[in-house]
């Protein structure tokens, strides 16, 4: 628990303190934010703003880890070091994405091409590496099975190790994905992503405390989880959770900074991760609930025009639709940081009755 606080307070302090700094170099070097023209009229005021800042949330995360463990004197995981190395990875190409747009002032970073191939690339290492590495108790930071608030019966090794293995890569690809552009799509206001994925850390942290708990290597029972470092994903989650909270200090509106791709797929990735290594794979949907449903709202509307040539909002992702309405941007975003409220209270209330009436 010692680990947690410290790893939470941490990264609070680096991401407060840090980011003003960044902002200083960022408007120095005049990396600022390219606004389209096709968005709401009232983002042009935001033309210049500094962005790229999710590499404090990262750097914040990074560093509050390796002091959490070094005060406490206590080894590093290999399930903690992947979600970290998924967060970095996917945070490098939304970097790269970020820097072509700026240093050419466009709205187009990478190609989408070379958008997916970097995230496939670093989604597939962290799948392929979560499978190896077993503990004395022969349990690898990941599982092939499919998992809602522990492993399922559903097994992908269904037909053997190698099938297993592809189905899933294919498998943490798909929530990689889905996670890492849910919170892309989520990052249109200021503040609005990064108070949300707050609340989604903060629930990683206690569903790994709670793990850690009861977890099977030291606690054997019917309602033990199979989760091979649950203590050290908690540390993790602190990480962002604590470098969400600092950041947010300076990206709430009016935004000094914005997290750019850089932040939206380093926390994507996270969150995928931390699903993947806590067992908890589709409980992230209702954990992250505000981000599938701002995904869902592209995909209604793409589909929606392309099927009968009418658009169900007036634009999309969702909170663009309520600005183009009438409502506010603050007003947005503390509402909508209440719905992830919810959402997340949901999860973790079927999470905590999973386990009061017993493993399944």
């Amino acid at each position: 628990m010692k680990a947690v606080l410290i790893a939470a307070v941490v990264s609070l302090v680096a991401a407060l303190f840090g980011t003003p700094m960044f902002i200083k170099f960022l408007v120095r070097r005049g990396y600022g934010q390219f606004i389209r023209d096709d968005g709401p009229t009232s983002h042009h005021t935001k033309r210049g703003t500094p962005t790229m800042g999710g590499a404090v949330i990262i750097a914040g995360s990074l560093l509050a880890y390796a002091v959490a463990h070094l005060v406490t004197l206590t080894p590093v995981t290999m399930s903690g070091l992947l979600v970290l190395f998924l967060m970095a990875g996917l945070g490098l190409v939304g970097f790269l994405d970020d820097y072509i747009k700026i240093s050419k002032q466009r709205s187009l970073g990478l190609r989408s091409g070379e958008k997916l191939a970097g995230q496939t690339l670093v989604a597939v290492l962290f799948a392929v590496l979560a499978l190896q590495f077993p503990n004395d108790k022969s349990r690898t930071p990941a599982s092939t099975h499919i998992s809602f608030v522990r492993d399922t019966n559903l097994d992908l090794a269904f037909a053997g190790t190698i099938v297993g293995l592809i189905l899933f890569v294919i498998w943490a690809n798909l929530m990689i994905a889905g996670t890492s552009n849910g919170v892309n799509l989520t990052d249109g206001l200021d503040g609005l992503a990064t108070g949300a994925s707050v609340m989604v850390f903060a629930a990683y942290v206690l569903i790994g405390i709670w793990q850690f708990n009861q977890n099977c290597q030291t606690n054997a029972g019917i309602k033990c989880y199979e989760v091979r470092d649950a203590h050290d994903l908690a540390v993790v989650a602190a990480c962002g959770m604590g470098a969400c909270f600092g950041f947010l200090w300076w990206n709430a509106s009016p935004a000094k900074i914005f997290m750019g791709d850089t932040g939206s797929l380093a926390l994507g990735g996270a969150m995928a991760g931390l699903a993947i290594t806590t067992r908890t794979e589709l409980l992230v949907v209702i954990l992250g609930g505000l981000f599938v449903a701002i995904t869902l709202s592209v995909i209604i509307q793409v589909g929606s025009f392309k099927l009968t040539g009418k658009r169900v909002f007036r634009m999309a992702p969702l909170q663009h639709h309520f600005e183009l309405v009438g409502w506010n941007e603050v007003t947005i975003v503390i509402r909508f940081w209440i719905i992830a409220g919810l959402f997340v209270a949901l999860g973790l209330g079927l999470f905590y009755a999973e386990w009061v009436v017993g493993a399944t």
